[in-house]
């Protein structure tokens, strides 16, 4: 099959620099900068808060320097490590296997790695069900059970912890590289690992499904609630504003759409939870002129008032990116700054 030129926004041409956002800035809050990532400039990673004085980024998409690449981008297994207190990024032992879009959570300071999406096959990103787990100690990782297919493997699900059991929701089955092959596939499933037993648990029918699927969402726990927050359905613009909750003490009440709807319908968002307070920042599926598709918005939910705040903008509006809360601020490392593929190594902290 032939590759067309432009049509998807996947192959556009990666950004070199990262522009600042011009508008007027006068909400809540403080933006400052990181040492950069610039080394590897990535976007379709996660993000991960490995301790109080350190956080951790996995996998994602890179830019190529092969033009004989079929896209301009290509995955990655690298795992970086950054000391907060020493501003300094070190590097892990890469993973088994190169993810972009993984489902990823730390229990007890280990990373578990859920599957994701995989390099190009057939002209798309495909899930691999492949599943580790990564000890800082040791500095290694070992397999763990794989997705089962009965759980739908698939990358970029909305990732909960509680009591040990890490909850995968929703997802993206398939993100097609050409239009040949159809809109990208989101899921509804919703699954559960057990890191003290290191197997897959069958949730109650009426907890295994979303209301309605979604992929590139954010997600948080809460005093035994589970929510998830916007994201999108089968496609870069379709995205939604909708706050799902799933009480995790109560999994056979199943989930509930709350009143509280985001401000900003979007998805590739990321989020960071500090408190009773979900911090939402930037995301793509921009429709206004002059966005290159990205939003710039910082939004956060009050989760017991089940209410939305505007706040600062980001500086550098980004998406796929993912973030994490410590310290009382909000470390966002890498993304693209347009809608589809753009790379920076841009890392900066949100302070509210």
């Amino acid at each position: 099959m032939k590759l067309p030129t432009l049509l998807s926004s996947l192959l556009l041409t990666t950004a070199v620099l990262a522009l600042p956002n011009n508008k007027p800035n006068p909400r809540g809050g403080k933006w400052q900068t990181l040492p950069s990532i610039s080394d590897f400039p990535r976007q379709e990673h996660v993000t991960l808060a490995l301790s109080p004085s350190s956080l951790a980024i996995f996998g994602g998409i890179l830019p190529a320097n092969d033009s004989s690449s079929p896209i301009p981008y290509l995955t990655t297994n690298i795992l970086q490590i950054y000391s907060i207190p020493d501003k300094t990024w070190s590097f892990g032992t890469p993973a088994p296997l190169a993810l972009n879009h993984p489902n990823a959570a730390v229990v007890n300071g280990k990373i578990y790695l859920l599957g994701g999406a995989t390099e190009i096959v057939d002209w798309a990103w495909r899930p691999s069900p492949r599943s580790f787990v990564y000890d800082p100690k040791t500095n290694a990782w070992s397999d763990l059970p794989p997705i089962p297919e009965s759980e739908t493997p698939r990358g970029s699900a909305a990732m909960g912890v509680h009591n040990g059991i890490i909850y995968l929701a929703g997802g993206l089955t398939i993100l097609p590289l050409v239009p040949e092959l159809g809109p990208q596939q989101t899921t509804d499933v919703v699954s559960a690992f057990d890191t003290k037993t290191n197997k897959w648990l069958t949730l109650p029918a009426s907890a295994r499904k979303l209301p309605e699927g979604r992929d590139h969402a954010a997600a948080a726990v809460y005093k035994d609630k589970f929510y998830v927050l916007g994201g999108r359905r089968n496609g870069q613009d379709n995205v939604k504003d909708t706050v799902f909750e799933l009480d995790l003490k109560k999994l056979s009440k199943g989930w509930t759409l709350k009143r509280g709807r985001m401000p900003t319908a979007r998805g590739g968002l990321a989020a960071a939870r500090l408190g009773g307070k979900v911090y939402t920042l930037g995301g793509e599926g921009n429709k206004v002129n002059g966005t290159e598709g990205v939003f710039p918005e910082v939004e956060v939910y009050d989760v017991e008032n089940d209410r939305w705040e505007r706040l600062r903008d980001m500086e550098v509006p980004r998406h796929g990116t993912s973030a994490v809360g410590i310290g009382g601020g909000m470390y966002v490392p890498g993304g693209g700054i347009r809608q589809g593929g753009a790379p920076v190594g841009t890392f900066d902290v949100f302070w509210p």
